[in-house]
Parts: structure tokens; sequence; C-alpha cells
């Protein structure tokens, strides 16, 4: 998802320049508003993808199960259901074609569930093409910048699960990644809260995301690459110890729950504490 990038007017815009007299009223020039890739659509075998105007695959929906998750790595978004059973407050920052968003909001009827987009075109098109209902008592989607989300005080400590896909039309890293960023997503979950991320195992942003996280998350874990490179991170406020018999029954629960192929997550759990977590990890990039 595009987000903005806000620049600072220059001080020479508020003087008088060439042709105006000083003691004529300054008019600041309007904001500069962002600059968005088209939202394009195709469909294939049943489902309906997402574009900004390139090849690349921003969002599906399976016509026929609007509400499943089509995607590998949108299913493995998820496996924090590992670790938390019955979250407060879900927030998605991007919505893509609202699958998380949509998943969250009919599989925790309990939970309140904030999206955050800043392309008015991608909440519309999510609304007509891809069944995003409205918003109601327990969703709230809302049309603003996920740093602004994340840095607003009033965010801080009232999320249980925070999930980021922030990309841009050339999907190649995510568009918010600076340490500042994930600093603000920690401070936005409660105690035992988690972040899942989407990032791009291939590319060099996979390493300096890592690395970034690193300093505002007490925990990380990277599952198993899933198509096209993508690599699912959970990232925790708490030390995490983990107890593999407990998570492999909680895997079967959530398969025989919901149908997701929990199987998977626990492998990728299993096999990042196995291999040496972060640390080994950053010395093979």
């Amino acid at each position: 998802m595009l987000i903005k990038r806000k620049s600072i007017e220059a001080q020479a815009n508020r003087r008088a320049g060439p042709g105006k007299h000083a003691d004529e009223p300054i008019v600041p020039k309007a904001p500069r508003k962002p600059k968005f890739a088209p939202v394009t659509l195709s469909e294939m075998d049943g489902v309906r993808y997402l574009h900004f105007g390139t090849e690349w695959v921003q969002g599906a929906m399976r016509l026929r199960k609007p509400d499943w998750l089509e995607l590998e790595y949108a299913q493995q978004m998820m496996a924090w259901m590992l670790f938390m059973q019955t979250p407060r407050h879900v927030v998605q920052l991007g919505l893509g074609t609202a699958a998380l968003t949509k998943y969250c909001y009919r599989q925790f009827p309990q939970a309140q569930v904030t999206a955050i987009e800043l392309n008015a075109a991608v909440i519309t098109i999510c609304e007509a093409m891809f069944k995003l209902p409205p918003n109601d008592a327990r969703l709230q989607v809302l049309e603003m910048d996920a740093m602004d989300f994340v840095t607003a005080v009033h965010n801080h400590d009232t999320v249980d699960v925070l999930q980021v896909d922030l990309y841009d039309a050339t999907a190649r890293g995510p568009v918010l990644d600076t340490p500042e960023f994930y600093a603000a997503c920690a401070a936005c979950l409660t105690a035992d809260g988690v972040m899942t991320i989407n990032l791009f195992g291939d590319h060099p942003s996979y390493a300096k995301n890592l690395k970034a996280m690193r300093h505002a998350f007490a925990d990380i874990i990277c599952l198993q690459e899933v198509h096209d490179g993508n690599i699912i991170a959970l990232a925790f406020k708490q030390p995490q110890a983990l107890d593999l018999s407990a998570l492999h029954a909680r895997a079967a629960e959530i398969r025989l729950q919901t149908k997701l192929p929990t199987k998977s997550w626990f492998a990728g759990v299993e096999a990042w504490q196995a291999g040496g977590g972060f640390q080994a990890m950053l010395k093979k990039k």
C-alpha cells in the first residue's frame, strides 16, 4: 500500500517573492496530495486480483469464497493465532483486498478490527469488488497514513495484534521500514501483543527490516519462505519461551477450526528455533 511521505515546505515559500509587496498577505500553498499508482483488477480461474498498475499482486479473493484467505502469505500472516487465542483489538496496516481484515472480522466476533489505508481508491474498490463490509461497532476502515496511526499516543498499548502489509506498486519492500516506525508499532501493542509483517526474503530490504525491528521488539520469529519470496515475520513485545509441544497442539486445534495450513506455521517456528534464530539469520545475510 502507498504511504504518503510528508514533506516540509521551504521557509522561502512563506516570504514575499518577486512581484509581491511585503505588506501583502501570504497565502500558504495547499498541502501536496500523495500520488498513487492506478488501482487495477484482473481475474483468472475464479480468483480476482488487485494490482497497482503493474503485474505485482497486491491481494486476491476467490469469488466463491470471498472470506477465505486465498494467498499463502496472507494465511501465514495469521500465524499469531499460535500465540494468542482471543484478541480484543486487531489492526491491519495496508488494506490490500481486505482479505485479512474480513477474515479477522468474521473469525473473532469479540474483537475490534481496524484497518488503515491511505489510498481512498483502494477502500472504494474493496467495498465494490472485494466484499468489504461497511464500518460498524466492531469494524473501522480508516483513510489515513499508517505512520500517523502508530505514532498517535492514544493508540499506544491498545492493539493485541498488528498486521503490517505496506507495499507500493513495485512491491519490492515495505514502504515504512525505519527503526522509528517499528518502535511506534511496538508502542501500539499491549504487553502480550504480536506483530506480523510481510517481507521479501530475497531482497536487501529483508535484513534491513529485521535489524530495525530488533531494536523495537523483544523477540522475532521468521517463518519459511512462501511464493515469490514472501517471508512472514512475527515480532513480540515480550520474549518467547517456545514450547514446541504446546505449539504443535495449538496448530492442530487451529487447523480443525479454520482449515488454515497450520502445519507449515509450526514447521516454520520449529525451523527458526533449530536454525539459531535472529542472530544466525544475520550471519547468513
